[in-house]
């Protein structure tokens, strides 16, 4: 059964500056624990409203210690919850899946070729660095800095069959292309 745990004397005042008169209130719940609330009456009448469960405890007495220990804040935010419940909406039906199953898994191609550099950086810096840091690398890698910066549009087969130097000479002139400056007609 119900009970008042303490009566609070300090009124408490609404947001529209109304007064009321708090209380704690527990009582012991089907599941043996204790639930505590509070109860705000209208300094000058009304009707008594309550706030939601504000505490479990184990025992009386530890709902006791509870309500003992309320501050005039929480029970202004226990007036204001009091004041305007929260309404749960129900949640929506769950909407059916559009498949029975995953997506099966992409298929594996072959990764992408990665460039140890970028041919258009360096050559900023002058086509001389670039032909020496191109020369210094092995014909793989220039196939893979043609392929990853679409220099040409020769397959992978058809640029491995190419030199060294032959490769060096494509990187350098479709690089030197590209960084020309457009000259526009006006």
């Amino acid at each position: 059964m119900a009970e008042v745990l303490v009566e609070f004397t300090e009124t408490v005042l609404a947001h529209d500056d109304t007064p009321y008169s708090a209380r704690a209130c527990g009582g012991e719940a089907r599941d043996g624990l204790w639930q505590g609330w509070i109860e705000f009456t209208p300094v000058g009448g009304g009707p008594t409203i309550r706030s939601g469960r504000e505490t479990t405890q184990s025992t009386r007495q530890d709902t006791i210690y509870w309500a003992t220990g309320l501050t005039a804040v929480y029970l202004e935010g226990a007036l204001q919850r009091a004041l305007t419940p929260r309404t749960v909406q129900p949640p929506d039906s769950p909407a059916e899946p559009a498949y029975d199953e995953p997506a099966p898994p992409l298929a594996a191609g072959p990764p992408a070729p990665g460039s140890v550099l970028n041919p258009f950086s360096v050559y900023q810096k002058g086509e001389l660095v670039l032909r020496r840091q191109l020369g210094a690398m092995s014909a793989w890698h220039l196939v893979n800095i043609v392929r990853a910066h679409a220099l040409s549009n020769q397959t992978t087969e058809e640029l491995g069959r190419g030199t060294t130097d032959e490769l060096i000479e494509l990187i350098v002139a479709e690089v030197k292309l590209r960084s020309e400056p457009t000259t526009s007609v006006r």
